[in-house]
């Protein structure tokens, strides 16, 4: 009985995930609107996670809508999974907002504001911590991030984040142990290095 249920709102989202996807593909600008107010909270939470600046989240969560338009007005976009699509495409602008600050090399003004301003040595040692292990995730695969944000940032199940990622239960359980092995070793690395100065 508790199985049927659960197929049938499986089926049921399916349903109304097609439904919602082909009326979007017409363009219908309540759908549309719905879409947005339905997901937008979910992006930016989800870009949140992996990025420490506001404004940059916003502009990435709004772009990825802008993308969501451009797609459907050239009759190309997500086919299934509207979800996943609007994550996904996420996971590729917050990698290539890391892409580009790391090509500029630049000192952010931010970290220096809060280094000088810091009025306890431990505030400064949480903002160190911080901002290494959001350098050390960025050195993890995309898929890796990818994986991190959905199961933490969003604290989504292990088939939830298989479906959005197309993957099997057991290849997200697989990624996640290596990207928290990873981001382990990476840490402990850094760790390992500072110790040496």
């Amino acid at each position: 009985m508790k199985g049927e249920v659960h197929i049938r709102s499986v089926v049921a989202e399916i349903m109304n995930s097609e439904t919602i996807l082909a009326r979007a593909r017409q363009l219908d600008p309540l759908i549309l609107a719905g879409i947005h107010d339905q997901y937008y909270p979910v992006v930016y939470r989800y870009v949140r996670y992996r990025l420490d600046d506001a404004q940059a989240c916003e502009d990435i969560a709004a772009e990825v809508f802008l993308r969501l338009l451009d797609a459907l007005h050239h009759h190309r976009g997500p086919n299934q999974n509207l979800q996943g699509w609007l994550l996904g495409t996420a996971s590729h602008l917050v990698n290539d907002h890391f892409r580009s600050r790391y090509l500029r090399k630049m000192n952010s003004l931010e970290d220096q504001e809060l280094i000088s301003s810091a009025s306890t040595e431990q505030s400064v040692d949480q903002a160190w911590q911080n901002r290494e292990v959001r350098e050390a995730i960025f050195r993890l695969t995309e898929d890796q991030q990818h994986v991190l944000a959905l199961r933490f940032s969003e604290d989504r199940s292990l088939e939830e984040t298989a479906r959005l990622m197309g993957k099997t239960i057991g290849a997200v359980k697989t990624l996640q142990f290596r990207a928290l092995a990873s981001l382990r070793r990476i840490l402990e690395g850094r760790k390992n290095d500072r110790r040496s100065l």
